[in-house]
C-alpha cells in the first residue's frame, strides 16, 4: 500500500486527498521508485484548478517531479537497476502518470540517474524547471554570450533556472518582477539586472540597461497585456518565448510592433524536448554537466511533508517564494 494525492474535482488547494492505494507492478518499459522527495509546479496547480494544457480525468492523480530509489522494473528496462537513485523528468501526460505519492511507477524514458552529491530535494528540482530554460534559450533561441535575456516571472523556479543558464553560456540575464521586494534576491540568485515591472516603465529600464539596442530572446510564462511591452522591448527578429499563462487577462496581439520588428511570438513548452530523444539527449548532457561543475544549483524556497499538500499548493499559489517548493516523503 502507498499513500497517494488524488483530486476527485478541480478546483483549489483544498480539493487535493491523500488515500492508501495499492501500487501495481511496473509494466513492461517502467520503473518502481520508492519516493523521497516531490517538485511542485506551476503546471500541477494549474492541472488541479482545470486551467492546464489537458483535462484532467477523475479522479487524477498529479506530478511530474519526484526523486528516490529505484524498487523495482519492468519488462525491458535494462539501464536502471535497484537501488539506483534517481528523478523523474516532465516527459508524460499527468492522466497516465502522477508523482505525488510514496510509491510510484514512470516510463523508463522519463527517469534519470541524477548527480550524486545532490540532496533529494535538490534531486527533485531539476528537469521542469532547467529543461524548460534549457529548450528555449540554448536548444532553440542558441543564445550567445554577451547577449541580453529577458526573464519574466524570474523569482519562479524555472525563472531562476533560466537566470542560472543565461550566466552559465555567458549572456545576461535582466529578471522580471512585479515589485522590487525580490530585487536582492533575483540579484543573489544571478541576475545581472532587475526590473520591477509595477514600478518601473519596463521598455525605458530595458533600453537603459540594452543602450537602446533591446533583448533578443524574452522568456515570458505570463502573457496578458504585458505582451505589448515585452514586444516594444524586444530587439528587431527577436523572439518570445511564451511558456505559460499565468495572467488572467486576454492576451493582445501586439501586431504592428510584430510587423516593424519582424518579431517572432513563438507557444513553448518543454514536451517538445523531453520527448524528442535526440534532444532530450543533448539537454541531459548540458545539465547533468551543469549540475556536476556547479554552476547550475536547484534553489529551494520551502519544504513541506507529504501530508502538507494542500498547505505547499496554498503557498505556491501566494507567489511569496523565490525557488522551487518541495515536499518531503
Amino acid at each position: 500500500m502507498s499513500r497517494v494525492v488524488r483530486f476527485h474535482k478541480v478546483g483549489g488547494p483544498e480539493v487535493l486527498q491523500i488515500s492508501d492505494e495499492q501500487v501495481t507492478a511496473p509494466g513492461a518499459g517502467e520503473v518502481q521508485i520508492k519516493v523521497k522527495a516531490i517538485g511542485i509546479n506551476r503546471a500541477e496547480v494549474m492541472f488541479r484548478s482545470g486551467q492546464y494544457l489537458e483535462t484532467p480525468q477523475l479522479p487524477a492523480r498529479l506530478g511530474y517531479e519526484a526523486a528516490g530509489i529505484v524498487v523495482s522494473v519492468g519488462e525491458g528496462v535494462s539501464e536502471f537497476k535497484l537501488g539506483d537513485a534517481v528523478s523523474t523528468v516532465p516527459a508524460f501526460s499527468q492522466n497516465e502518470y502522477g508523482v505525488y505519492g510514496d510509491l510510484v511507477n514512470v516510463p523508463a524514458t522519463a527517469v534519470v540517474k541524477h548527480p550524486v552529491h545532490l540532496s533529494w530535494p535538490e534531486a527533485a528540482a531539476i528537469w521542469m524547471q532547467y529543461m524548460t530554460a534549457y529548450g528555449a534559450l540554448v536548444d532553440i533561441a542558441d543564445t550567445k554570450a554577451g547577449e541580453y535575456v529577458l526573464i519574466s516571472a524570474a523569482s519562479s523556479s524555472v525563472g531562476v533556472a533560466a537566470i542560472q543558464i543565461a550566466n552559465m553560456i555567458g549572456a545576461i540575464p535582466v529578471a522580471l518582477t512585479r515589485y522590487s521586494s525580490k530585487r536582492e534576491a533575483l540579484l543573489k540568485a544571478g541576475a545581472k539586472y532587475v526590473i520591477a515591472t509595477e514600478e518601473q516603465d519596463l521598455v525605458a529600464e530595458v533600453n537603459r540597461i540594452t543602450n537602446s539596442h533591446c533583448a533578443r530572446v524574452i522568456f515570458d510564462p505570463v502573457g496578458g497585456p504585458t505582451i505589448n511591452k515585452l514586444a516594444e522591448a524586444t530587439a528587431q527578429r527577436g523572439i518570445i518565448f511564451q511558456y505559460g499563462a499565468l495572467s488572467s487577462e486576454p492576451t493582445p496581439l501586439p501586431l504592428f510592433t510584430i510587423l516593424a520588428k519582424q518579431l517572432t511570438i513563438r507557444g513553448y513548452t518543454l514536451f517538445e524536448v523531453s520527448t524528442d530523444p535526440e534532444r532530450f539527449a543533448r539537454a541531459k548532457q548540458f545539465i547533468i554537466k551543469g549540475l556536476t561543475d556547479g554552476k547550475l544549483k536547484p534553489s529551494i524556497a520551502k519544504i513541506f511533508k507529504l501530508e502538507q499538500v494542500v498547505e505547499a499548493h496554498r503557498y505556491m499559489q501566494s507567489n511569496q517564494h523565490i525557488g522551487k517548493i518541495i515536499l518531503e516523503v
